[in-house]
């Protein structure tokens, strides 16, 4: 944007347009102001310090997500500031896995092997306290009684529940290849207007099943996203470090291969323990609720949405991820 230059020796027009441009100033701050407290709240023993970086300022107009998951209208001040780098977890941001493709698969499963188990929405929530598929299947049918067909002894059982949960992969696999789960409103515009502008783009997950999350995020990212966002993608996956999250290793290589200082870095996330890694990373980090994280204590996020969304119900874009780079809250 080109930058006007007003003299002391002005004429009154110009002086006019001084005046206007001040007042239009005094006003963006108001809104700033007033964005702040909603998006954040009230923080008791917290102040706000200025970082002072040079920015183009504009106005635009963006919904916030208050409490019970209503948004509204607000007018706030963007930066032109950008992040360096934009870090998505998969499972839950990218793709609401757990409800429309992990559940989906199990259930099919059920139906082929004639089982005469299905689990809904309701019921897989409650099952997702447990972690890891096998541990899940063999901790419900402990619960509820060995389906008939299931054998009676503990090894075979195993074996069982093994052959249960290759079969549930397989199909899951299949739904990410036909390109029959839908990306999270939003996600897709996100990432294009990051790559459009320069700003480096991955995808950091960690899973209990260390090799088939490498090779479940890598046919999400190039199925679903496309191939030709797909080459532009960092993936971090699976065993490339030795701990899960809430443990920030995964985001720390991310931004140490990326070459990008930590605090410049935006993360998009679902969960509380992904938050928990994002921050312990000394990054910002924005959060998209899932179907089945809308209830866990994201108070320490820097935004909290239920999605990214696509216009005309965008929630955010990038602007406002650069615009958290400039905040800092200190106590």
């Amino acid at each position: 944007m080109s930058s006007t230059v007003i003299s002391s020796s002005s004429s009154p027009s110009t002086k006019a347009l001084l005046s206007h441009r001040k007042a239009s100033i005094t006003t963006l701050q108001s809104h700033e102001r007033a964005f702040s407290s909603s998006l954040f709240g009230t923080r008791p023993g917290i102040t706000r310090r200025s970082i002072t970086t040079t920015t183009t300022t504009t106005t635009a107009t963006r919904p916030v997500i208050r409490r019970g998951g209503k948004h509204s209208e607000v007018r706030c001040s963007v930066s032109s500031a950008l992040p360096s780098a934009l870090l998505f977890d998969c499972d839950g941001v990218l793709v609401d896995t757990e409800k429309d493709g992990h559940r989906i698969s199990f259930n099919d499963t059920f139906a082929e092997r004639e089982l005469g188990v299905t689990w809904d929405v309701d019921l897989y929530g409650e099952l997702l306290k447990i972690g890891g598929g096998k541990e899940r299947m063999t901790a419900y049918f402990n619960k509820t009684g060995w389906p008939e067909k299931a054998p009676k002894s503990d090894e075979e059982r195993k074996e069982f529940i093994a052959s249960l949960h290759k079969r549930k992969t397989e199909l899951f696999m299949a739904l990410i290849e036909k390109q029959l789960l839908p990306l999270r409103p939003g996600v897709a515009k996100l990432i294009d207007q990051a790559l459009g502008k320069g700003v480096k783009v991955a995808v950091c997950s960690t899973s209990n099943e260390k090799a088939v999350c490498t090779i479940r995020v890598s046919a999400i990212v190039s199925c679903l996203l496309g191939p030709e966002r797909a080459e532009q993608i960092k993936i971090f996956a699976g065993d490339v470090v030795p701990r899960k999250k809430p443990d920030p290793a995964i985001y720390t290589l991310a931004a140490s291969t990326l070459g990008v200082e930590p605090s410049r870095c935006v993360v998009v996330e679902d969960s509380a323990i992904g938050l928990a890694a994002a921050k312990a990373a000394g990054m910002k980090c924005i959060v998209t609720k899932s179907g089945y994280t809308a209830d866990e204590d994201f108070l320490k996020a820097d935004a909290v949405f239920d999605c990214v969304g696509d216009p005309p119900e965008e929630r955010f874009d990038l602007a406002f991820c650069g615009s958290l780079l400039e905040k800092q809250y200190v106590s």
